[in-house]
């Protein structure tokens, strides 16, 4: 793709179809070293309209730890644990006759997964795709995208280019996206559902964009793997337990944890998945902000409250999972772990 970002692609070993929702993403256990994998979350950018494979697209960033060991280091044949899918940043779960797709940098991913998918089972989707990047060369699959709408009569590109370099070939907008830009690539666009992916920066200048111009925010929906300091998504609170009960507040909670046979002591404040890593209890994370869903636990029994960012379905609550990363213990609780 580019000279920092590629595009790893997974099969099963036993050719088993792989079943996700385009725009979904999953989480990869990382062997960066042997007695501390690393979990890392990433958008499919492959669609599951071709199911054999699933592929994503990651870059390396200044400081990165498993996506530069990645880069480095995984090889065909080689084979890692993985998580989900999960996700609810997805057209199917949000049906409308027309929709944005507005992204800046690897935030195209999960548009390019939903655009996938639309060439190969819906080409008469109505889609406006704007992607954003600094410079030229880091427009991603701006080539396939280009094929794609020749197949797609419905689909129409908007590329924006940050930089101003007169030497850079590029003839296209510059600058950052705002309503001006906005209106020349999607004329249309308050009539559109969107969806946005990109720098927490990005998204909150788009969503301020859209207020501005009286867009129904109803209809915005956005990915990120960071808890935002926006109010959309907002932090839902939830008391998880078979009943009401009384509990000191000030107590110390003891979390059993029943698949390793081990206990730790949870003071106030603290989150189970806190409390598990004291006690030397493996519990899967990743976002660490109630936003994935990687850490999801079944609580056998107590009661939590958990203060999620979407990570987490009702149906899942109602069955008794939860969320290691933001609950924290009411009282004695116990988890399956």
């Amino acid at each position: 793709e580019t000279a920092d970002v590629m595009t790893f692609t997974f099969s099963s070993d036993q050719k088993n179809w792989f079943r996700y929702l385009p725009g979904q993403f999953v989480t990869l256990e990382l062997p960066v070293s042997e007695d501390d994998p690393v979990m890392r979350t990433y958008t499919l950018s492959s669609s599951p309209s071709r199911p054999f494979s699933v592929a994503v697209t990651v870059k390396a960033q200044k400081n990165s730890i498993g996506t530069r060991w990645m880069f480095d280091n995984l090889r065909p044949g080689m084979k890692l644990k993985a998580f989900g899918p999960l996700g609810d940043f997805s057209f199917v779960r949000y049906p409308a006759e027309k929709y944005l797709f507005i992204s800046a940098g690897l935030g195209v991913t999960p548009m390019m997964s939903m655009t996938r998918w639309m060439a190969d089972c819906a080409p008469q989707s109505d889609v406006a795709f704007v992607t954003c990047a600094r410079k030229p060369e880091d427009l991603l699959f701006k080539g396939e995208l280009e094929c794609l709408a020749a197949q797609m009569p419905n689909l129409a590109l908007g590329f924006v280019v940050e930089g101003h370099n007169p030497r850079d070939g590029w003839h296209g907008l510059r600058g950052r996206i705002d309503a001006a830009r906005l209106s020349l690539l999607a004329p249309d666009f308050r009539d559109r559902t969107v969806f946005c992916c990109g720098p927490e920066p990005f998204m909150r200048g788009v969503r301020d964009m859209l207020k501005v111009c009286g867009f129904n925010m109803d209809r915005y929906h956005e990915e990120s793997f960071q808890p935002s300091s926006a109010p959309a998504p907002e932090e839902i609170a939830i008391r998880a337990g078979a009943g009401e009960q009384e509990v000191d507040a000030d107590a110390v909670a003891t979390v059993s944890f029943t698949m390793a046979g081990k206990e730790g002591k949870c003071p106030p404040g603290q989150t189970i998945l806190q409390t598990a890593r004291a006690a030397g209890v493996r519990i899967g994370a990743a976002c660490e902000g109630g936003l994935c869903g990687t850490c999801r636990v079944m609580k056998v029994s107590g009661e939590v409250e958990m203060r999620h960012n979407g990570g987490i379905l009702d149906d899942e609550i109602a069955e008794g999972y939860i969320l290691a990363c933001c609950s924290r213990p009411i009282g004695d609780v116990s988890i399956e772990a």
